[in-house]
């Protein structure tokens, strides 16, 4: 039977620049970080702390349980060292298995080759140990191998996630050019947001920022919108340990009463969307909605936090001249409207960020997809900076 208990080490995966972010969720849970790297962070634990993992974080993508290392020059030697490894003990007899794989090597120019070869080593391992093979197949619905190799070191891994985690699992309607539930959640992170005070977000788009804010604000987990993951379809699976880390998300769900979210958008439809994916979220009432533009979005005097806005980066031919005027319309409503706030602007555009006309207290570097971005901080002061 497979070890849930076994220490061994995991590595969790994530996004370009969000590592410094996921080291602080990990090291919030309760973990020591051996490592920080460009993609994610090792730590050592159990299969039963990476169930912990997959439910709890926010900024992550894959949670990976090394099953061990080895020294690799071609496909071949992938093969003949998996098929010494004892899939009989981690997988069932009518177990399903993806092989998804990290290939950077100089004898491998495709990817699936490799995985070719990892798939043919488990199965034919089991065949041998059962008279029958597996099922495999590219979707992540059952357990899933993962390959990292690079130059002729490799190691092989359980993804415990199976799908993506990055994907929070609320969002059923995405919108036009939607920010990743992970990346939203880390820039939130990278903020001065005390999750108590208001939240002003126009131009919000499918409502993934102002989602993500409700959900960090009342410490809501990823874990409580998904059912499914890899380590469930592993021999030794004790529903049991799931099921209490599934009522401690629950149970440390907090109130928020002083959090004030608002989310604007001049479009009908994307606020449409944005409360179909916040009520999915179950956080609707926790945001103020509202269909306008941008600069008649209410800014709470009372309780100040942050103004956080996503505006569009300008792909598109013709766009340039009309943002230009929408990021200098950002900086005036700013300086006259966000008095005591601290401002953010994410984007992929830094040339039109000049247009804000106010200069940057700090600028935390992100990727959204390939695109090089920026989350820029602001201190709005309140009368003269002196004063």
């Amino acid at each position: 039977m497979f070890p849930f208990k076994t220490t061994a080490p995991i590595i969790i995966t994530c996004y370009k620049r969000l590592a410094p972010f996921l080291e602080r969720e990990v090291t919030e849970l309760g973990y020591r970080v051996e490592e920080t790297f460009v993609t994610g962070v090792r730590l050592r634990g159990t299969v039963n702390d990476c169930i912990k993992l997959n439910l709890n974080l926010y900024c992550a993508s894959q949670v990976l349980y090394s099953l061990g290392t080895f020294s690799a020059r071609h496909p071949d030697d992938v093969y003949r060292f998996l098929t010494k490894m004892q899939w009989e003990t981690i997988l069932a007899d009518d177990a399903y298995f993806s092989v998804t794989s990290n290939v950077m090597t100089a004898t491998v120019n495709n990817t699936m080759f490799a995985n070719v070869r990892v798939k043919d080593a488990i199965v034919d391992r089991l065949r041998e140990k059962r008279g029958s093979r597996p099922s495999t197949g590219p979707e992540l619905k059952g357990a899933v191998v993962h390959l990292f190799w690079k130059d002729d070191k490799a190691e092989i891994f359980i993804d415990t996630s199976g799908e993506t985690i990055a994907r929070h699992g609320y969002r059923k309607i995405p919108g036009k050019a939607p920010m990743l539930e992970a990346l939203a959640s880390a820039t939130i992170l990278a903020s001065r947001w005390d999750r108590n005070s208001a939240f002003v977000n126009p131009m919000c788009g499918s409502g993934t920022l102002a989602i993500e804010a409700a959900l960090i604000a009342t410490n809501s987990r990823p874990g409580l919108f998904r059912d499914n993951y890899s380590f469930m379809h592993l021999l030794g699976y004790d529903e049991e340990v799931y099921f209490e880390a599934q009522d401690k998300l629950e149970a440390q769900i907090i109130e928020a009463p002083e959090a004030r979210i608002i989310a604007t958008d001049y479009d009908q439809n994307a606020v449409t969307n944005a409360k179909k994916n916040a009520i999915a979220a179950g956080v609707a009432d926790m945001i103020e909605f509202d269909i306008c533009d941008f600069a008649d979005t209410e800014v709470p005097q009372d309780h100040k936090g942050v103004f956080f806005v996503n505006p569009e980066y300008g792909e598109r031919l013709g766009e340039i001249g009309e943002l230009e005027e929408t990021y200098g319309r950002i900086g005036d409503f700013m300086k006259q409207k966000c008095g005591g706030y601290y401002g953010y602007v994410f984007t992929g555009n830094l040339d039109l960020a000049k247009k804000i006309g106010l200069k940057a207290r700090r600028r935390t570097e992100f990727y959204s997809g390939k695109i090089d971005c920026r989350l820029l901080e602001y201190e709005l002061y309140e009368g003269s900076r002196r004063g």
